[in-house]
């Protein structure tokens, strides 16, 4: 979960929002907000990229 808690960690620092890392099964890695799912390895079939899912919840939580 090294990728994760990094991830938890940026959110953090450069959005102030709170994070639950909870593991996953087979290798999972979603991120949801709001209910919402912003990433998920499983359809992309690859981890994002370090900004991708940083830009993607300040899309959904500011948009435009």
């Amino acid at each position: 979960m090294p990728r994760a808690a990094s991830l938890a960690a940026q959110i953090k620092q450069q959005l102030g929002l709170e994070t639950d890392v909870r593991p996953g099964s087979s290798g999972q890695f979603d991120v949801n907000v709001a209910g919402k799912t912003v990433f998920s390895k499983y359809e992309e079939r690859r981890f994002p990229e370090p900004d991708e899912v940083l830009d993607a919840i300040r899309e959904l939580v500011a948009p435009g």
